[in-house]
């Protein structure tokens, strides 16, 4: 029996061995491909544990997630005007049939890059050509990118490759194109700006005209009713006046004359050359103005 233990000990061990190369695992994040003497056998997809023949399967796993093809350096691209235009971009892929993957490419993720990145830049090239540098840069920048994305995901097929998204980062024009860019810019903004400001003016002319057109009339019909005012108001007191002094002459004769002193002696610089007994000064000689009548009568006899 002691014989024995080391030979069951040996098989059990051997059987051990045997179970733990027959049984692999495969990730939620992985497909594999199970190989016999180098040939596709199958692939799995679903995560678990799984089997194969030990010695003369292999595995060999690819990544399932989401992998970014990013430009290091911006590409060239020419427009339908044969404008350069510097492209930055980057593209999201997965793999989503390993076999046609590993036919195709070898397995090799470098190889696979290359492809799609030959595949990209050729439907680019062949989608700028047709447009300007303006729709480019931002007229059918979306446009662009979902038609390339539906182009590239086609032919990236081809070799079990789904493209998920194709995104442009930046596109810029070359510095000696930038230049002509912005000053043809500068002088079609200078264009517009001068051609409202001369809008603008002709309209505040005709504003203002307007409004000096307006204040005219409200100036004249102002002083028309203002004279016409006055004047009622004046024959007011015109009526006034003589219903006053027509009842007393005297008053009227005496108030006309302190009127007359009024306005000639305004100022200490008035000089008046007048006779002493002018009929000018009998109100200043007497109150009554009669006494100084006869006396300028007697006088002149």
């Amino acid at each position: 029996m002691r014989e024995r233990l080391p030979l069951i000990f040996g098989a059990g061990l051997f059987g051990v061995a045997v179970l733990s190369m027959s049984l692999f695992t495969v990730d939620q994040r992985q497909h594999a491909l199970v190989f016999q003497l180098g040939e596709v056998k199958g692939q799995i997809s679903e995560p678990g544990l799984h089997f194969k023949i030990p010695l003369i399967q292999n595995v060999r796993y690819f990544d399932k997630r989401i992998l970014t093809l990013d430009t290091s350096e911006p590409e060239r691209f020419i427009t339908s005007e044969k404008k350069n235009v510097l492209v930055d971009l980057f593209v999201k892929w997965r793999i989503v049939d390993p076999k046609l993957y590993y036919v195709s490419v070898g397995g090799d993720e470098m190889r696979a890059r290359t492809r799609l990145e030959q595949t990209v830049n050729a439907g680019l090239r062949e989608e700028f050509g047709k447009r300007t540098v303006h729709e480019v840069v931002s007229g059918e920048r979306e446009k662009i990118m979902d038609e390339m994305r539906v182009k590239a995901d086609l032919d990236s097929r081809k070799i079990g490759v789904q493209i998920v998204d194709v995104r442009l980062k930046r596109v810029d024009l070359p510095a000696e194109v930038s230049e002509s860019v912005y000053r043809r810019m500068e002088a079609e903004r200078k264009r517009v700006a001068n051609e409202l400001r001369s809008q603008g003016g002709a309209e505040a002319e005709k504003i203002k005209a307007d409004a000096d057109k307006q204040r005219e009339v409200i100036i004249a019909e102002a002083y028309r009713d203002a004279q016409k005012v006055k004047g009622d108001g004046d024959a007011k007191a015109s009526a006034i006046y003589a219903q006053a002094f027509g009842q007393s002459p005297e008053f009227y004769a005496f108030y006309r004359s302190l009127e007359a002193y009024r306005n000639s002696f305004k100022s200490k610089s008035d000089v008046m050359v007048v006779e002493p007994n002018s009929e000018f000064f009998k109100y200043l000689k007497s109150p009554g103005g009669r006494a100084a009548a006869s006396d300028a009568g007697k006088s002149k006899k």
